[in-house]
């Protein structure tokens, strides 16, 4: 590999000939404009200019998948040829820039007049280049140190109601919760300076609870406080959870943006529990927006501990191979020096009967596996709620099938018959 750049790969669908629309990427998002201006010397494109490296054309298609008023107005027609672009990017043109990295990778990219589909499809990082940001203070091995999970997925579940409930209500879920087993629990997305509950009152109340739980079993519950905000205020929230004992707090990373999760990790040592609400904006389409190994390669430069991956079989639009994808990555490290994985959460309709194929998409167990109604609406409580996802997690390891495993497992047994008409 170049270690002077990076490569980004493209899926690009045009009616004009591959190689002249990667051209204009490549300058485009580099040193060039649609003509070449006066100050672009040779030795200047030399220098900065990105380069293409590959083109991979693929099957066309009979009908564009955007539309593109330019390409309208001049009455260009198909057929819409599909293509992989590889493009070379110096790296001295960024530098440890995030903020920019993204621009320069996507930008402007999704409007050019050249193409009607333009997909970011994977970034490629030396080493060297992903070290110059920030990266997990917890990580995978720091969050089991600080739940005292050494093995085994780590379970957790999330506030619900989402919002409405008042702190003593937050209260009281929190100790039934802690009693009933998890290993984690968070603030929703929706949930995070509400007033009926604000940060203020409600960090210390929740964290006496933790604190009490931890004096009495030794178990520490890590919860993920949703501070998400302008910086200044989630710096002043990671403040005070930090000081009532607390251990992680979440961003929904999309709205507060790159350059806040890179401030608030320079600021704190808590985990940084990113949550990717919106992604499906930038990902849903098959010829728009951001692939998931891209995208998790742009966020993990932040200095994100815990990253968001939807769930397989889930309640949500986005394919299993996704997911796995989305998974796999994380548990890929970016720097061949060091461990900066980071700990997938898997969320989204999950329960007992979701288990085997997070265990098959993990090949193992470092997953965080979180259950909203999958412990909370248990027919038998939270605690079975946890017991049944825990009795999953056993099959699954020792390669069993959940009913066999249920036929002495009275917990799991009853999350079969309860959810699994459900989530037919």
């Amino acid at each position: 590999m170049n270690t002077d750049t990076f490569l980004a790969r493209y899926l690009i669908e045009t009616p004009l000939p591959p190689e002249q629309v990667a051209e204009a990427i490549a300058g485009e998002q580099s040193c060039g404009t649609f003509t070449r201006v006066a100050g672009e010397t040779d030795e200047l494109r030399e220098r900065a200019r990105a380069t293409v490296e590959r083109i991979r054309e693929l099957d066309s298609a009979p009908q564009p998948s955007l539309s593109n008023a330019l390409l309208e107005r001049r009455g260009v027609r198909g057929p819409w040829r599909r293509a992989q672009v590889d493009i070379r990017f110096p790296i001295a043109n960024i530098g440890a820039n995030l903020p920019t990295l993204a621009a320069c990778v996507t930008g402007n990219l999704f409007d050019l007049g050249e193409v009607t589909g333009l997909r970011l499809e994977s970034l490629e990082l030396p080493a060297h280049y992903r070290r110059r940001f920030d990266a997990p203070a917890l990580g995978i091995a720091g969050t089991r140190l600080r739940t005292s999970v050494d093995q085994g997925a780590l379970v957790g579940t999330i506030i619900k109601p989402s919002v409405g409930l008042r702190t003593p209500d937050i209260v009281r879920l929190v100790e039934t919760l802690c009693r009933a087993g998890v290993d984690f629990i968070k603030d929703d997305e929706v949930c995070a300076d509400p007033a009926h509950s604000p940060l203020d009152e409600r960090i210390p109340a929740v964290m006496a609870v933790i604190r009490d739980h931890e004096q009495r079993s030794g178990k520490h519950v890590m919860f993920a406080f949703n501070i998400s905000d302008e910086t200044d205020a989630m710096k002043r929230h990671a403040d005070l959870v930090e000081r009532e004992g607390g251990s992680c707090v979440m961003v929904s990373q999309n709205w507060a943006g790159y350059s806040a999760l890179q401030t608030l990790r320079r600021h704190t040592g808590l985990a940084l529990h990113a949550h990717r609400n919106g992604y499906g904006a930038l990902s849903r389409h098959p010829l728009l927006g951001i692939s998931v190994s891209a995208y998790q390669t742009l966020w993990r430069l932040t200095g994100a501990d815990h990253i968001h991956v939807h769930g397989l079989e889930g309640k949500f639009a986005q394919p299993d191979t996704e997911v796995r994808e989305a998974i796999a990555h994380c548990l890929r490290s970016l720097d061949d020096q060091s461990d900066d994985r980071v700990l997938p959460v898997v969320s989204s309709g999950q329960w007992a009967g979701t288990v085997p194929a997070t265990w098959e998409a993990a090949g193992g167990t470092d997953v965080l596996f979180m259950a909203g109604g999958g412990i909370l609406a248990h027919p038998d409580g939270a605690q079975a709620g946890v017991l049944s996802l825990r009795q999953a997690w056993e099959a699954a390891g020792q390669g069993q099938d959940l009913q066999d495993k249920a036929a002495t497992c009275p917990e799991l047994a009853h999350a079969l018959d309860f959810f699994g008409p459900k989530m037919a």
